[in-house]
């Protein structure tokens, strides 16, 4: 009680004195920020759109509302595959983006987004967050002026629509095929011409015949453009993307200013934004390709002798690569030495047990 009266008594002669009461220290060293959000995705393709749009939310709700982040669709503000660059230069403060877009710069990006017959979702977020993935990765986008974050999954990608079957590696021979660059390293040496085409000019590409197939996402977002219409055969894995980790990336200069508790909020922003991601694709896969299948689609799985020469093909591009550049070698070493570790613990358990459930649950 009397400890009670003492602050009153001293809150009233404070006012009294004319002196002003000091904010708690937290409001204090929580200043108002304003940064953009530059994404490579299309505000259509919702559910990795939206890993970026999460982030912003997530880390204003943290803030009360002091750190604000705008979200942009790509090409809004900069080109959907000049993200990297932007938040290197400055342009923007952060981006949602894959790094795989960027091969032509660094191979070496493509780790930390997706890379041939590599780890799924699972494994990938293991590997990141407690295998010293992330350590790594950091090295390297040190070097672009880039703090990076996984920041959503996709899951295991579908490996595409074809207008015709493909029914053998000589199937493969000139077949024009829109797919990411990595991918298209590694079937160039099969025959297959890489396209590299925006997600809109999909479509229409198919329908004129210009492209013979072409990849995208999965079942949720392939749906949204059609591809069924004019490409019937829809084949899987896609064995490129044993799931896509798309991340945010902040300019290390716009980073290494902020408060530590709002680098702390990114942080947990971008762990809140990659498990809405996985639980949307997990939940709306299914149901869209029960759609696409009762409208015409024609569900294949590629030969065993097609991913067998993609696998040989993909083993000698990373020889090739590791013997080029030992950079993109350390990070090669460190992903596959896990990825080779994690496999035969997956496939005692959570393989095992989806084999079984698959024939079981009917």
């Amino acid at each position: 009680m009397q400890r009670r009266s003492f602050l009153k008594k001293a809150a009233l002669g404070a006012a009294a004195g004319g002196a002003t009461l000091a904010a708690p220290a937290f409001a204090q060293e929580s200043p108002a920020i304003s940064w953009r959000l530059a994404s490579s995705f299309p505000r259509s393709a919702d559910a990795i759109y939206s890993g970026g749009e999460n982030v912003a939310k997530y880390v204003s709700e943290a803030t009360g509302g002091k750190f604000q982040i705008r979200a942009f669709p790509g090409g809004e503000i900069l080109p959907a595959l000049g993200v990297l660059d932007g938040v290197q230069n400055g342009t923007v403060e952060c981006g949602h983006t894959a790094s795989y877009y960027y091969f032509g710069k660094d191979p070496a990006l493509c780790f930390d987004g997706a890379v041939p017959f590599g780890l799924n979702t699972r494994q990938y977020n293991a590997w990141v967050r407690h295998a010293g993935g992330l350590q790594v990765l950091r090295e390297l986008f040190a070097k672009y002026n880039i703090v990076n974050f996984p920041c959503g999954y996709t899951g295991t990608q579908m490996g595409g629509w074809f207008r015709k079957e493909v029914k053998s590696v000589e199937d493969l021979k000139g077949l024009k095929f829109r797919t990411a660059a990595f991918a298209g390293a590694v079937l160039m040496k099969l025959g297959v011409v890489p396209q590299q085409i925006a997600g809109g000019d999909i479509y229409p590409s198919l329908e004129k015949g210009t492209i013979d197939a072409a990849e995208w996402i999965g079942p949720y977002d392939d749906e949204k453009l059609g591809f069924h219409r004019v490409a019937p055969y829809y084949y899987f894995p896609g064995w490129w993307e044993g799931t896509l980790q798309v991340s945010l990336y902040v300019n290390k200069d716009k980073y290494e200013a902020l408060p530590k508790h709002y680098q702390a909020v990114l942080d947990q922003a971008s762990a809140l934004a990659t498990n809405t991601m996985i639980a949307t694709y997990d939940a709306e896969n299914p149901n869209a390709l029960k759609r696409l299948i009762a409208e015409g689609a024609k569900l294949r799985a590629f030969p065993k002798p097609v991913m067998d020469a993609c696998y040989k093909a993909a083993q000698e591009t990373y020889a090739e690569l590791s013997a080029k550049d030992a950079g993109f070698k350390k990070i090669h070493d460190a992903y596959m030495g896990f990825r080779d570790h994690e496999i035969p613990w997956f496939r005692i358990a959570e393989g095992s047990f989806d084999q079984y459930m698959a024939t079981a649950a009917k």
